[in-house]
């Protein structure tokens, strides 16, 4: 590695204390010896759950010398909750310690500026890389190998059981439940996600009456006591009577035959779906990414594909899959349903004429419709990215927070389970009003309709709740919140954005059919970029703010993609380096001039 000035790593501080060390706090001195990663995440990023994934082969590949150290950083308010971490961590099967940082102390001693980003420290405590967005896994074996090289020849590597402590396991006959569906016969089908399997409930939504798959992590067709799934989420009837299965951490769609008990693959290849990848095809042969609901639409299953905020469908009748709503773009943009933006869509739910969608990183309720010969993006509650919180009324200026699920009521109107607000809300499409029907929910993730009642799935108390349908809503005082991480000072007039990025040890840009990276630029409001706004294969550009637009967000979408350097390999490993920001602006006289964001660089 090229020699540079060494940066000694800060400590780590955290005011929500330490998780998985069995009530040790850690220092950067308990780690001196053993190769540590950071990871910077927040537990409603999608992009952060799928670095988690990344991190696992490597995690038990180099156990003996790599900490991996999870360092929580909150976006939304509900994920400052010490609880709402403790709860993700064993959701999400974290196997490594995990720092509960939610005033963002490390995150700012570390200059982090996006979700995930991944630091790696040197056996001697010194920076040596920094990585933004996912797929960095190829290189960080790589980086981790040369330390293990070097270190071990220095005699300053101390291999050896890291500080990891497994909590104790829970006794519930649910783990952190996604969805639920009423099976004809009245039974429920739950998806029992944290334990990787499916549960078949009684009509009493208490009653164990099977459990399909062996709750091992894995991607296996066959009967209920051999299929396997990872993170199971939402759950739809076919015209066929089999239910599909969004099989979210396989990136597949699976099918479960509830008269067989046979789980079969519909669609998906057990691999993530990145950029330049098909987005058409036989179903079996495309990859797809982080499948989190399904629903039956206009004669097809559509596929909330929060993995890459977009809308999927599969047709049963030619077994194939295509792109159907969205551009990759992370984002609040309605119209034609090829240009919508989508932000992590986790919650389908089918009325009439329309497709209700959870939107949940721009805490909307969103819908599609029919649109001449094709379909339209609209929305009827939320603001964008970075403005959520509870707030009933006028739909117009309504608040939600991070919801995970829509149910369409008898009425016409949607039940929304407003998951961070911990509540289940309404929406009347005919009056354009949002009001609240039942609070105290744990994390509610997911409804269905029983007759008068509707049933929801309280993920976080791990079991279904049912409630009467009130006639009129609960009032709650309204709340409004804005993401708390500090913005960044700039100066008036002309900004210099540079994306840095530098190709890991071993690999080189890969031009052999065109640019290689790929650089999009927008802001909230609009009117904050006078210049410079679209897209480019640029990563850098010179921006103009407007004058008079005094803060704002920059949203910055950058993408690379890098190849094994040997000249001797006809077919060299190719991948992709991605990952999107919103920079939180504020034009102040004397303010930078030049906002450098690393996608991946190292220092070391």
């Amino acid at each position: 590695m090229a020699a540079h000035a060494r940066v000694r790593a800060p400590e780590l501080i955290g005011k929500g204390g330490w998780l998985n060390t069995g009530g040790k706090d850690l220092t950067l001195a308990d780690l001196r010896g053993r190769i540590v990663i950071l990871d910077f995440w927040t537990f409603c990023c999608v992009n952060c759950l799928h670095v988690l994934d990344e991190l696992r082969e490597l995690e038990e590949a180099h156990r003996d010398t790599v900490v991996i150290i999870g360092v929580h950083s909150p976006k939304f308010v509900h994920e400052a909750d010490h609880r709402a971490v403790v709860d993700a961590v064993e959701r999400y099967g974290v196997e490594h310690p995990v720092l509960d940082d939610p005033e963002l102390a490390t995150w700012k001693q570390y200059a982090v500026r996006a979700w995930p980003t991944l630091v790696v420290i040197d056996p001697e405590g010194y920076v040596v890389a920094q990585h933004a967005g996912e797929g960095h896994a190829h290189a960080l074996e790589r980086l981790v190998g040369e330390l293990e090289a070097t270190h071990a020849a220095k005699g300053t590597l101390h291999r050896g059981d890291g500080p990891y402590v497994p909590p104790e396991p829970a006794a519930t006959d649910l783990r952190f439940p996604g969805k639920a569906l009423l099976l004809p016969g009245g039974t429920f089908l739950v998806s029992d996600s944290t334990r990787h399997a499916l549960v078949e409930l009684a009509a009493d939504g208490e009653t164990v009456v099977r459990r399909i798959g062996t709750g091992e992590r894995g991607l296996t067709d066959g009967p209920a006591e051999k299929a396997r799934f990872s993170e199971p989420q939402g759950l739809a009837l076919l015209p066929d009577g089999t239910v599909a299965v969004a099989d979210t951490v396989n990136h597949a769609l699976r099918a479960y035959d509830p008269a067989t008990g046979e789980v079969t693959t519909l669609a998906g290849t057990g691999r993530q779906w990145w950029q330049g990848s098909p987005t058409s095809g036989p179903a079996r042969e495309v990859d797809l990414s982080s499948p989190w609901d399904v629903a039956w639409f206009a004669d097809r299953l559509w596929i909330a594909m929060a993995g890459v905020h977009q809308l999927w469908t599969y047709d049963p009748r030619t077994g194939t899959v295509t792109a159907a709503a969205g551009t990759t773009n992370e984002g609040l943009v309605d119209g034609p349903a090829a240009d919508a933006w989508f932000a992590q869509p986790s919650g389908l739910a089918s009325g009439g004429d329309r497709l209700w969608l959870a939107d949940s990183e721009t805490s909307a309720l969103r819908y599609v419709e029919r649109d001449g010969d094709g379909f339209a993006v609209r929305t009827a509650v939320g603001a964008g990215l970075f403005d959520f919180g509870h707030r009933d009324g006028d739909a117009a200026q309504a608040l939600l927070q991070h919801p995970l699920g829509v149910t369409v009521l008898p009425d016409g109107s949607v039940a929304v389970s407003d998951t961070y607000n911990h509540a289940l809300r309404r929406y009347d499409p005919a009056t354009g009003q949002v009001s609240t029907l039942a609070t105290d929910l744990r994390e509610p993730s997911g409804a269905v309709l029983v007759g008068d009642d509707i049933v929801v799935v309280e993920s976080a108390r791990h079991r279904l709740t049912r409630l009467r349908l009130p006639e009129e809503a609960v009032r709650v005082d309204a709340v409004a919140h804005r993401t708390q991480r500090e913005a960044t000072e700039v100066a008036p007039g002309a900004l210099r954005l540079d994306v840095v990025f530098q190709a890991p040890a071993g690999q080189k840009l890969d031009t052999r059919y065109g640019p290689s990276t790929r650089l999009l630029v927008s802001s909230t409001p609009p009117e904050l970029l006078a210049e410079g706004a679209g897209q480019g294969t640029d990563l850098g550009r010179d921006l103009v703010l407007a004058d008079g637009v005094t803060e704002g967000v920059l949203h910055v979408s950058a993408m690379a993609a890098s190849c094994d350097d040997d000249p001797d390999n006809e077919y060299p490993a190719c991948h992709v380096h991605q990952q999107d920001w919103g920079v939180p602006v504020r034009v102040v006289a004397g303010g930078a001039a030049r906002l450098p964001l690393v996608l991946a660089g190292l220092d070391g």
